[in-house]
Formats: C-alpha cells, sequence, structure tokens
C-alpha cells in the first residue's frame, strides 16, 4: 500500500477540496509513491512523534493539524517546526494533514463531539458554500440512461440521503459536422437533427475530476456538450460545527460538570450562567469563537468551543452559555476517530494511535 492509497481513502471521509482556502493540508513531507510500513495517528507531529513513528516501524504520520502552515524558507532546524521535518526527512517518513478538511465533515470532529456528550438529532452548524455544481449535458435519448448510471457511479446525483438524483428534458439538437469531424451521427457537411435528453444531475466539488471523466468517457459524441454551474446552495452536510440535542434537559451546572468529565477537560471557561436548562447544544473543535452568532441564531442553550478571548464572552448576551474547555481538549478525540476509520477501511495493516502528548498547554 503506497501514501497515495492511503490518501485516498482519507480523502473519502475529508475530501481536501473540503478544507478551507487558509489551510494546509493533505501530504506534506515525503513521496506518494512510497510504500507504507505502518501508519502512526497523531493530533499534532512534533519531534516526539516522529521518533515515536521511527520507533515504531510507521513510515506514514497521519496528522490532524498541519506541522507546515505558512511557507518555510529553509530548513536548517533552527525553530520546531523545521527540527521536526527535517527528521522526518532524513528518517523517510512521509506527514500527511487532515485539518479543517476533518472539521467540515459530516462524520468528523464535531460529530465525534457529539457522540461524546451524547447528542442526538444533529445537523450542521455552519454549511459549507461553493460544494455543489450542477452538470447540464445533452445526449442521444437511447443512451441517457446508460450515461445517467455512469454519472452516478462516479459520483454525480447524491442530494442529502437521496442517490441516483436527476432531471430529463426531451428535445430535439441539431450539428454540422465539419470537414476535419468524425460524427457518431450525421453526415460532414449536412446538419443533422437528432432526437436528445437533456440530463441534470449535481455533485459535489470534490467529484468534479470523476464526474466529467465519466460524462466524456461515456457520451457517445465526439464533441461533448455540457455546461458546469457553480450554485448558491448550502450544503447541509458539509461545515464547520454540529449542533444537537441532550436527550433530556439538564440545568446548566449539570451539562458543565457533564461537559467536563467527558472531555476530561482540566478547566471549563465559561460566560454569565443563565439559569435555564439546557437541552440544546452546539460544538466546534478548535478555535470556534467566529461560530458564536450562528450557534446563537440556531437556538443553542450552550456552545461548546475553544480559543474564545476576553470580550468574546460578551457576545453570548445571555441568550445562550459560552464554554471554552480548550483547543486540545475540543480535539483530542480526533485521533482515535482517524485510526478507527483506517482500521476499518485497512484492516490487517499497522495501524498506531500516537501515545505522544502533543497539548503544549499546561495546568496548575
Amino acid at each position: 500500500m503506497t501514501v497515495t492509497s492511503v490518501a485516498q481513502i482519507l480523502e473519502e471521509l475529508a475530501p481536501l477540496e473540503h478544507a478551507e482556502d487558509f489551510d494546509n493540508v493533505g501530504l506534506l513531507v515525503g513521496d506518494s509513491a512510497m510504500e507504507v510500513s505502518g501508519i502512526l495517528v497523531t493530533l499534532d507531529t512534533l519531534e516526539s512523534v516522529v521518533d515515536e513513528a521511527i520507533a515504531k516501524d510507521c513510515n506514514l504520520i497521519v496528522s490532524f493539524h498541519p506541522i507546515i502552515f505558512n511557507g518555510l524558507k529553509k530548513i536548517t532546524g533552527k525553530n520546531y517546526v523545521e527540527r521536526t521535518v527535517l527528521k522526518a526527512i532524513q528518517n523517510n517518513i512521509a506527514i500527511y494533514a487532515i485539518h479543517t478538511a476533518l472539521d467540515n465533515s459530516s462524520n468528523g470532529v464535531n460529530a465525534k463531539i457529539c457522540e461524546v456528550l451524547g447528542l442526538g438529532n444533529t445537523q450542521i452548524l455552519i454549511p459549507k458554500k461553493d460544494t455543489i455544481r450542477k452538470l447540464t449535458t445533452y445526449i442521444p435519448s437511447a443512451e441517457a440512461d446508460n450515461l445517467k448510471e455512469k454519472l452516478f457511479k462516479a459520483g454525480a446525483g447524491n442530494i442529502g440521503n437521496y442517490s441516483n438524483c436527476s432531471f430529463a428534458l426531451e428535445g430535439t439538437g441539431s450539428y454540422k459536422a465539419g470537414a476535419n469531424s468524425n460524427p457518431t451521427i450525421g453526415e460532414i457537411g449536412k446538419t443533422h437533427f437528432e432526437k436528445e435528453t437533456m440530463i441534470n444531475v449535481n455533485y459535489l466539488t470534490s467529484s468534479e475530476s470523476n464526474v466529467l471523466n465519466a460524462l466524456v468517457k461515456h457520451h457517445p459524441y465526439e464533441e461533448v456538450a455540457y455546461e458546469v454551474y457553480s450554485l448558491e446552495n448550502q450544503n447541509q452536510h458539509i461545515g464547520m460545527g454540529m449542533i444537537g440535542e441532550l436527550k433530556e434537559a439538564i440545568s446548566e451546572l449539570s451539562f458543565l460538570r457533564h461537559l467536563k468529565k467527558t472531555m476530561n477537560a482540566q478547566v471549563v471557561r465559561h460566560s454569565v450562567l443563565r439559569n435555564k436548562p439546557v437541552k440544546k447544544v452546539a460544538v466546534l473543535g478548535g478555535s470556534g469563537a467566529f461560530a458564536i452568532g450562528a450557534a446563537k441564531a440556531a437556538g443553542a442553550d450552550v456552545f461548546v468551543t475553544a480559543d474564545v478571548k476576553y470580550h468574546q464572552f460578551y457576545e453570548a448576551e445571555n441568550k445562550m452559555v459560552i464554554a471554552d474547555i480548550g483547543h486540545f481538549e475540543t480535539e483530542q478525540f480526533t485521533k482515535t476517530l482517524l485510526v478507527d476509520y483506517l482500521t476499518k477501511k485497512i484492516p490487517n495493516f499497522a495501524i498506531r494511535l500516537s501515545e505522544s502528548i502533543t497539548n503544549p498547554i499546561k495546568y496548575f
């Protein structure tokens, strides 16, 4: 199994196209064609993690956070980033980072937090824009059903929990083949009229290359007429944060105790309590203060996240409670999620959960 093969499996869960624009995801260090001896899954890639990979004979590190975030002009070992990258290169260890691609996955970071907290009826808190495209093409009616099936297999036609979704219209197409053409139907130099079906299907941007390749490969015409549109529709299954419900409403203090215990938090920083029951809870792993407004708009009783600044706690405005449990604490279960996922996808392969504690924040 190569690094590319592992990356393809990871991108079924979290396509890199769904990562945020500012992020640095995918293969950061190493040869994509290298044979993988073992995989070490970690939250952060540090020198100690590379040492652990060496000791466990793992030549691929799958990391949540990218060790290379800003551009490196030199790799001389003068700081922890350069030392980590240098050690990985010297020991022929590849590093793959998944970060916000997994943040935006409906089965990713925030789904795991919801699972740990026991939240049900979950939904994406901030649906991601610009992830849906629409394909329109025209094909001889006798070939329409076959082409639709090929497009479905390539990833088109999925809307929420529904698959094989399409819309078709019957009409008449016309064309005149030029001197250097090789028309499938019709004659060179003569205008031809053909009974055609217009097919419309939606697909995710992450599936675009597969869908367009299937279109060209299975369309009978020498020149394929098609149009691609970017849709403004929000994707309810991809995006940042999640919101869900507890089975039964509990008091704010009871929820904060539950939160601290289940998430192994050393401390919970929170805004003013409202003395109201907690039923609806929004979560966003990592630095999630940007989603305070979205959590309020969604009617959350509590918003669980990290890295909230002093003045941002005021933004709760007595409409909900903001609970900051720490960056590491909100994302700590991510590596377990990835190990479980990879183990199911690649049984009987060496997949190790990193034992290195990479949280840079200590509590006194």
